[in-house]
């Protein structure tokens, strides 16, 4: 497995990592739980050694997941994990972010527990939160990294102003936002801001939430727990027009011996050596299909040919709906 460093920093992670909140979060019905870390366990012997979760994902059972599962492999393996929400005496999300210095504390030291660890590799803020400056953010997290129970600070979906503010109290390692063929947005602004500071990009859903594998058609039906069913860009009349783009992208798979899938991870991989997408599964054949990404070389031909592909592709639907869209930070 080809490794790569998260811009400047000292942190080296497998050129594909693993998302894990598929396997109990937002997908449907739970992964069984021995075929769960089955996954995780099979990724590390593959040579992944970057995991990704948060306490949100379940909530708090995918961090226990992840903690289990890779227990066997502590020193090896990178695991990155996020806070930012709210949470009622239930453990059941409120909706609400909360990234005070002293509920990051508190959630680190919860978060280390399930996880089975005495340190965090990677630590993100899950959502910019307005109510909280981001440089009181930074503070806390930079404590939390000179107590040794992190080792690296990440942002989620965070905008230019806050990486710059967030990066000038505590260096930033890794910005983890949605990329990919059919969400291109970083490129405007991000990218090159994360390439000047020298922050590592991971990008989240690099296929698409499953779309861009060709797997989902206009006859797929979604369980009532998935939250694709409520994205506009997963409604019936929006697959069926953006089915126009895993077709091209399908047309390169077949001239490179690849799947689609395959070739959407590697376009990302070709974009900046700083750049390591966490594709999540939850099946041991999805995650061999992936990790092919790594070894497959899309030349400058290909990559213009893609790049043909996508100006002549309009895709249909926002990626969340608008409830969703205000808390991203822009």
């Amino acid at each position: 497995m080809q490794k790569r460093k998260l811009g400047k920093s000292n942190l080296e992670v497998s050129a594909l990592g693993l998302g894990c909140m598929g396997f109990n979060h937002s997908y449907g019905q739970p992964t069984d739980h021995r075929d769960a870390v089955n996954v995780i366990r099979t990724a590390v012997e593959r040579g992944v050694n970057f995991f990704d979760t948060a306490e949100v994902y379940g909530p708090f059972i995918n961090e226990e997941l992840v903690g289990e599962a890779l227990a066997p492999f502590r020193d090896q393996v990178v695991i990155a994990t996020k806070f930012g929400f709210d949470f009622d005496a239930h453990g059941k999300q409120t909706g609400g972010t909360n990234s005070r210095p002293e509920h990051i504390r508190e959630v680190v030291e919860a978060s280390l527990k399930r996880l089975k660890t005495d340190r965090i590799d990677l630590l993100y803020q899950h959502r910019v939160d307005p109510a909280v400056p981001i440089e009181d953010v930074a503070g806390a997290v930079k404590e939390l990294i000179r107590a040794g129970k992190v080792r690296h600070f990440g942002l989620s979906e965070a905008g230019v102003k806050n990486i710059r503010r967030a990066h000038a109290v505590q260096p930033v390692t890794a910005l983890q936002s949605e990329y990919s063929l059919w969400w291109r947005e970083p490129e405007a602004e991000i990218l090159p801001t994360l390439e000047e500071l020298g922050i590592g990009f991971v990008p989240f859903s690099p296929l698409g939430r499953g779309f861009l594998t060709g797997a989902i058609t206009e006859n797929t039906a979604f369980e009532p727990k998935d939250f694709r069913s409520s994205l506009p860009r997963f409604t019936l009349d929006a697959r069926r027009k953006n089915q126009a783009l895993v077709e091209r992208i399908s047309e390169i798979a077949r001239r490179k011996n690849a799947t689609p899938a395959q070739i959407a991870l590697a376009w990302l991989l070709a974009q900046k050596p700083w750049i390591a997408p966490i594709p999540g599964t939850t099946k041991l054949h999805r995650l061999e299909e992936n990790l092919g990404a790594v070894a497959l070389t899309l030349s400058a031909a290909d990559l213009r040919e893609m790049e043909s592909a996508l100006a002549a592709t309009a895709i249909q639907g926002d990626r969340y709906p608008e409830g969703m869209l205000r808390q991203i930070d822009r």
